[in-house]
């Protein structure tokens, strides 16, 4: 069975690139920023929790750390207001009490500071972060494009799902974004629905650096729709940081736009993507990858990979597991636990 070649070989892996900058890495912030939503006072609320992981990591900056504790704690006093503002009204209540949370694990953050308890600090952080995420969520008030009407006869995922996979080694859950890439996440959760990766073998292409799925028993490479007994080909859909709605059918290679840069970008270790045979963009179909992070290939700001491949959501639990994987392995299961309300089904 042909196997979707992801088109790259030693010859193309970058040399001597020097990085523009620290890459966000953590799937769970890239989902974060991805929202479409504009609140300045939210967005520095999250980027000084976030900055508490960069701290950790650079030989534990305490100092700094406290500070970032010291300006979350501020924008959640003084700016209370203009985070609620972006909120609908039929949400107010629920954001409200996220904000009551928020505001509650400030002081227990500030102790396990204190006390340079890495371990709780990280965790905390963390836990804030995610009811961070939950109140940018309730900001989103609509679909913030109209996909082109060529794509309506294909699955479209109007928001965000959760996929809860179990796998022969251990479960492992992502989450698809249907915000940045609604054609290629549609696709995805459409065929999780349907049961059709269930009991499906990975493989590894060439490239040590990906884990890849889908390919069915028999000839066919991908999935052929039941209903018009085709092949059901997916566009390369990238959207890139500023832009209102994807670029389809050409890598931003091709499109001159060498230097954008996706939202959804290749960084963090379990990145979901569409895999496509050869040199044709859109000629994916079922099966997609798990990137397995070679920072070689992802400098920040420049890597190989982002836009010419559609990026369409991260694992955020389970990576452990994913580590484990190898060809052979199989997805005893996929489930869509959340989301599935925001799957739009084709129009003939």
């Amino acid at each position: 069975m042909m196997i979707l070649s992801l088109g790259l070989s030693a010859a193309t892996k970058p040399a001597n690139i020097m990085p523009a900058g620290n890459p966000i890495t953590d799937g769970k912030a890239l989902l974060r920023y991805a929202l479409p939503i504009d609140n300045a006072p939210v967005r520095e609320l999250q980027g000084s929790l976030e900055d508490i992981a960069t701290q950790l990591r650079a030989n534990r900056r305490w100092g700094a750390i406290a500070g970032d504790v010291k300006r979350a704690s501020w924008i959640l006093r003084d700016k209370e207001p203009a985070i609620l503002a972006s909120v609908p009204e039929a949400k107010q209540v629920e954001a409200q009490a996220i904000l009551s949370k928020i505001k509650d694990g400030i002081a227990p953050l500030q102790a396990s500071i204190e006390a340079k308890d890495k371990e709780q600090t990280f965790q905390q952080r963390t836990e804030l972060l995610d009811l961070v995420g939950q109140l940018e969520e309730s900001m989103v008030q609509s679909f913030p494009f109209e996909v082109p009407a060529a794509y309506n006869n294909l699955p479209q995922l109007k928001g965000r799902a959760t996929i809860a996979f179990t796998t022969n080694k251990g479960k492992i859950t992502a989450v698809v974004d249907g915000y940045s890439a609604p054609v290629t996440a549609g696709n995805f959760v459409d065929l999780v629905q349907r049961g059709f990766y269930d009991g499906l073998p990975f493989t590894r292409s060439e490239e040590s650096y990906v884990l890849q799925i889908g390919d069915p028993p028999g000839e066919d490479v991908g999935f052929i729709d039941p209903q018009t007994k085709k092949y059901r080909a997916i566009p390369l859909e990238v959207l890139v940081q500023g832009d209102v709605e994807p670029t389809y059918e050409i890598t931003l290679e091709d499109a001159g736009r060498y230097k954008d840069q996706p939202v959804l970008p290749f960084s963090s270790y379990g990145a979901l993507a569409m895999a496509r045979p050869g040199e044709d963009p859109n000629g994916g179909s079922s099966q997609f990858f798990f990137f397995l992070f070679e920072p070689e290939l992802t400098p920040a700001g420049r890597n190989l990979l982002d836009g010419r491949y559609s990026v369409f959501g991260y694992v955020i639990e389970g990576k452990e597991v994913l580590e484990q994987l190898r060809a052979g392995d199989k997805i005893e299961s996929a489930k869509v636990t959340q989301g599935l309300d925001k799957l739009v089904e084709p129009v003939a």
